[in-house]
């Protein structure tokens, strides 16, 4: 049959839909056709942005000699991970066990039956052509012995991919964790381990938190000493904001230029709360320009958001990004050109490849307003270059990131734009997201996909409408976060984690469940901190002890690899500081002066809702009177309640102590 993927929502997947390969998307369609042609299924995993994904099917998937072969002896079957993770997860975890390493393209050879038995990532052509010979040949000839194969990674995978031990929240295992890091610490470039070095947003964000609550100089030293080299470096985008996948070296210099929708709304949330810690003037700066560089590159026509940018523009990996001397000279001049060059650190032999140099900003300029108006210039020549493509599916997870993110920053940093397109995001994703009450997984150009939503889903969607209601105070966003999250109970896994799929799911071969936060955070951590939260801004105590209970089956894991854990270690330090909850009532100056020390405050496990008294709706405006006709503040810690001021100052001063045990300083 022909290829059928030219009704498909995922751009990654249309990208594929013109190929001589008879693709087909994954589905029951697939796999009886293979059942019925006894033959096995190629499946080919991938995204948008992926550079390697993009080599792969310019050498085979557009080649008519792969294509022949693969059409005669296999049913190919492509899948986008960003729509499918769930499908990605599992075989993902094959390919690393079978061969020691993953990564994507993925490609894994299956039975009809779904059981993986060949698995590998990128295959140059001509090994391409070998492999699938020598699979054809052994399934038609050693049928039995392929099949026996595929069952015994399938069990063994089953066997060995147990969650582990559920593991007490405390504070010494918090403090623990911060000693781990120190150990794989960069103290040159900052991050941890070495090349390639990705960001480490959810690390950073507990090393903050655990600082707020602690005083830990180390934590704080950790963290800002990454968050300003990737500020200063190649990963960073000088000109335009925003931050790319990773570095290909341990200096942070030449980055992979993709640029992601959850990295940047990660980032976004992590300078936003070491602006609440220092006060530092580069902290702010790069929450303004990557909050702005989310909000006009990333920000769709239906008001999601999209999900990347392409690592590479017209085929050339950077093409858009590097620059020579030369080319900053044919742009600023012979004056401003070797300044620019200097300053920015291309040199003539070039950081990157070809003679050119990513663009790093070391120190910054004497002369700000001279350094913005090169920026601009240069700006204004890269947009007559080939721009990387843009994958606009709207993801819910990613959109419930940078609707947390969004809100975030804006009500720090006074932004009612920000907050504003955070609104328009979460409207979107609810009207357009669910269906039949049931959340699905992505969206394009307004049409939703058929992929069900999985665990992160829920978990960063009610997030992000749990901070979209602190900030606006409208009571839908609060009883939307309680519905996505009463939907969470089918995932729900018997040490009170999560899987990552839902009970009535489609069944795999194995039942995905992560409790690592690698590039975003786990189903289970993402759910752990919306159920604190919500714990926190409704008072609703078994939320509570649902969060807590499910941050504790991620933290085995956790205090064992603080790398992998850090967004548990987040929700942890939220659990054992809180829940620190502020209601501010009133109108005017007075109860803006309140809110404005209360959204800076760094401290962890700190929700803040402000109103009316008594508004409909919103349970920490409740009881809470005006006091002598003032607006007023209310802090409570660990549901103890101070009494109520009127004074910033004193709501400084309240909200600064040393947060302590929080809870009884043991949860789980």
């Amino acid at each position: 049959m022909p290829n059928r993927l030219d009704r498909a929502t995922s751009p990654y997947l249309l990208q594929h839909r013109d190929n001589p390969v008879h693709w087909q998307e994954w589905g029951e369609a697939a796999f009886a056709e293979a059942r019925e042609r006894n033959v096995p299924v190629l499946l080919s995993v991938g995204y948008a942005a992926c550079h390697w994904c993009h080599v792969m099917a310019h050498e085979s998937f557009e080649d008519e000699a792969v294509a022949a072969a693969l059409n005669a002896r296999f049913v190919p079957v492509k899948v986008d991970r960003e729509e499918r993770p769930d499908i990605d997860a599992v075989y993902m975890s094959a390919v690393t066990a079978t061969t020691g390493h993953g990564g994507w393209p993925m490609t894994v050879f299956l039975t009809p039956e779904g059981e993986p038995f060949f698995c590998g990532t990128y295959f140059p052509r001509d090994h391409f052509l070998r492999v699938l010979a020598a699979l054809d040949e052994a399934w038609r000839t050693r049928e039995d012995e392929v099949r026996a194969s595929g069952s015994h990674i399938a069990t063994s995978l089953a066997e060995a991919l147990q969650p582990p031990t559920p593991y007490a929240v405390e504070p010494a295992a918090l403090s623990s964790a911060v000693g781990l890091l120190a150990r794989q610490f960069d103290h040159v470039a900052g991050g941890f381990g070495g090349a390639p070095k990705f960001p480490p947003s959810m690390v950073l964000e507990f090393l903050l938190r655990h600082h707020a609550r602690t005083g830990d100089r180390d934590a704080l030293a950790m963290a800002s000493r990454t968050l300003e080299a990737m500020a200063r470096s190649g990963l960073y985008d000088q000109l335009a904001g925003g931050f790319a996948r990773y570095a290909v070296d341990a200096g942070w210099v030449v980055p992979h230029f993709e640029k992601m929708l959850y990295d940047n709304a990660l980032l976004l949330r992590a300078y936003t709360t070491w602006w609440k810690v220092t006060r530092d003037p580069l902290a702010e700066r790069i929450v303004r320009e990557t909050a702005d560089f989310v909000v006009r590159d990333l920000g769709t026509e239906t008001g999601g958001f999209a999900s990347s940018l392409d690592a590479d523009a017209a085929g050339v990996e950077g093409l858009t990004y590097a620059w020579t001397p030369e080319e900053l000279r044919e742009v600023l001049g012979d004056d401003d050109g070797p300044v620019a060059a200097d300053l920015l650190g291309v040199t003539t032999e070039g950081t990157f490849e070809h003679g050119a140099s990513t663009l790093q900003l070391p120190s910054e300029p004497g002369d700000r307003d001279w350094f913005d108006d090169v920026r601009a210039r240069l700006l204004a020549a890269r947009a007559g270059r080939p721009q990387p493509g843009r994958d606009d599916k709207v993801v819910t997870s990613w959109n419930g990131l940078a609707i947390a993110a969004l809100a975030g920053a804006g009500a720090a940093l006074e932004r009612p734009d920000w907050v504003a397109a955070a609104a328009r995001c979460a409207a979107h994703v609810l009207d357009v997201h669910v269906v039949d009450g049931e959340l699905r997984r992505a969206s394009r150009v307004g049409t939703v996909g058929t992929a069900r939503a999985v665990a992160d889903d829920h978990g960063n969607l009610a997030d992000g409408l749990l901070v979209l209601h602190q900030v606006s105070g409208e009571r839908r966003w609060l009883d939307a976060a309680r519905q996505v999250l009463d939907a969470a109970s089918d995932f729900a896994a018997d040490d009170g984690g999560f899987h990552d799929t839902a009970s009535d799911a489609e069944p795999l071969y194995l039942r995905p469940r992560s409790a690592a936060d690698n590039a975003e955070p786990a189903g289970q951590s993402a759910l752990a901190g919306a159920l604190v939260t919500l714990g926190a801004v409704t008072g609703d105590a078994a939320a509570l002890a649902a969060g807590a209970t499910s941050t504790a089956a991620g933290m085995g894991l956790a205090v064992r690899e603080p790398r992998f854990g850090g967004w548990s270690l987040a929700v942890a330090e939220s659990l054992v500081s809180g829940p620190l909850q502020v209601a501010v009532v009133g109108s005017g100056r007075e109860a803006d002066a309140l809110e404005v020390v209360a959204r800076r405050s760094p401290s962890p496990g700190l929700v803040v809702v402000r109103g009316e008294p008594d508004a409909p709706g919103v349970p920490l405006l409740a009881d809470r009177p005006l006091v002598g006709g003032r607006a007023a503040a209310y802090v409570c810690r660990g549901m103890v309640c101070e009494l109520p001021t009127t004074d910033p100052e004193q709501l400084a001063a309240q909200l600064g102590a040393v947060a302590g045990e929080g809870l009884g300083g043991v949860v789980g």
